[in-house]
């Protein structure tokens, strides 16, 4: 049974993939080992994790009309995702990203937007049926900065739970957090954010307490194998994550916000909703890919009753 409407805006991308002995140096070439192409972007990785894992996902895109962007519609498709609110750029072809994994799984990544920073708010708010539906609104920043803020006012207003990946980092509009229900930046994304540097729970209090002051209801700091440190209600605490042998840590963070926006749409609690999140995520780092590394329900749901 699927949960409440989630909507997703956000980019989509193909993954051009490449392992290697480790990342190079600016500069240097290195012999790598395979290459391999994956559907990613990381509005379309949570859309993706959000459907596999029990939601009810509307996805807003923008591709090019092209074989890339072909493809992932069929994909999506494939993954029950309502795809009525992709966009096609008739002039700009789809975005790509190169991704470099190197023998501990960490990755390094130069995306090509395309059609992705074409998406204008304008687009995104004719599908306004698809917002006054939905129980939660799940956006990153690789699509315009206006449309995120255009978007995130106009789900507000309607009264939804608007959750903010804020990646790939850059500073942000300061009108913008008060439209956010909930954010979910990683230790390098709060640092510009708010210019604290977190290393433990103390660090991470100050700086959630700082994205308060901003406006933001809820604050979720993902903290790699730590775990994730929540802060609510002004009470904070790290919840930790199951420790695996990570071999590729591309989609983590997205498979963790797509889980989140899942448990926040089932109405669990926010504590529950970081745990789900760090279940699907640490399933997610032993899996090589973006979308291809991304656990079902059932994969859960068999962990957590074994």
């Amino acid at each position: 049974m699927k949960s409440k409407k989630i909507v997703v805006l956000g980019s989509t991308n193909t993954d051009m993939v490449v392992k290697s002995p480790r990342i190079p140096a600016p500069g240097e070439t290195i012999l790598g080992g395979n290459f391999f192409m994956n559907a990613g972007g990381k509005g379309a990785n949570q859309a993706v994790a959000a459907a596999r894992l029990g939601g009810n996902v509307t996805f807003i895109a923008k591709t090019g009309n092209d074989l890339f962007g072909r493809q992932a519609l069929e994909l999506f498709k494939n993954e029950g995702i309502n795809c009525n609110c992709l966009f096609v750029d008739e002039t700009t072809p789809s975005g790509v990203a190169l991704i470099t994994i190197d023998a501990k799984g960490e990755n390094c990544i130069v995306v090509a937007s395309g059609a992705n920073n074409n998406l204008t708010a304008d687009e995104v708010l004719s599908a306004g049926a698809e917002f006054e539906t939905a129980d939660v609104v799940l956006m990153q920043l690789e699509t315009p900065i206006d449309t995120v803020v255009r978007t995130a006012e106009a789900s507000f207003l309607l009264g939804k739970k608007v959750i903010l990946n804020p990646a790939p980092a850059c500073a942000l509009p300061a009108e913008l957090f008060k439209y956010l229900y909930l954010i979910t930046p990683n230790e390098t994304e709060v640092e510009i954010l708010t210019g604290v540097v977190v290393t433990d729970t103390t660090s991470a209090t100050k700086a959630a307490m700082e994205l308060q002051k901003m406006g933001v209801q809820h604050v979720i700091i993902t903290m790699g194998s730590q775990g994730a440190f929540l802060y609510s209600d002004g009470k904070g605490q790290l919840i930790p994550s199951q420790k695996v042998e990570a071999i590729d840590t591309t989609a983590a963070g997205d498979t963790f916000n797509g889980a989140l926006a899942v448990a926040i749409a089932e109405g669990k609690s926010l504590t529950e909703a970081v745990a789900f999140g760090n279940k699907a995520a640490a399933i997610s780092v032993t899996r090589l890919g973006a979308q291809s590394s991304v656990p079902y329900l059932h994969e859960l749901i068999n962990q957590l009753t074994n």
